[in-house]
């Protein structure tokens, strides 16, 4: 097991959502931390509040994608390849948890049984940061220095 696996299983141990893990080791590969940014990522968990729509790995991952790419200042730009990383992260997403589980809904992918919150997310939600680590790196960007 990795350490950045250990880190995901302590920050879920913690309470923290899927959505938060990624944006919690985005930050810390950078040396930052932002309270207030993972906190605002509690409303993609369970899909979109828990609302069962989108799985919050997959949002996640794609918040995960403009962290390094997005524009969050006046005088910043979103650097153009923020929409390509987010559609190939999607593609991937499907492709690789979407066929398996038959979409791309928590609530499809969790189906009725509570027990797959423990099954099937922890690697899903390491998976997804795998891949846009690998997705940021293709196109670019340094893990460690961000924006």
């Amino acid at each position: 097991m990795t350490d950045e696996m250990l880190r995901m299983i302590q920050l879920a141990g913690q309470g923290f959502y899927c959505s938060q893990v990624l944006l919690v080791m985005g930050l810390e590969a950078q040396g930052k931390s932002n309270p207030d940014l993972i906190r605002s990522m509690a409303g993609l968990a369970g899909g979109l509040g828990f609302t069962g729509d989108t799985c919050g790995a997959l949002t996640g991952g794609a918040c995960l994608l403009g962290l390094y790419a997005g524009r969050g200042a006046p005088e910043e730009q979103e650097d153009e390849k923020l929409n390509l990383m987010v559609s190939e992260l999607v593609d991937w997403f499907s492709g690789e948890y979407g066929k398996i589980y038959g979409g791309i809904r928590c609530e499809i992918i969790l189906g009725d049984d509570p027990r797959n919150r423990t099954a099937r997310c922890p690697n899903m939600v390491f998976g997804t940061y795998e891949k846009v680590k690998a997705l940021l790196i293709e196109y670019g960007f340094d893990l460690s220095s961000g924006k």
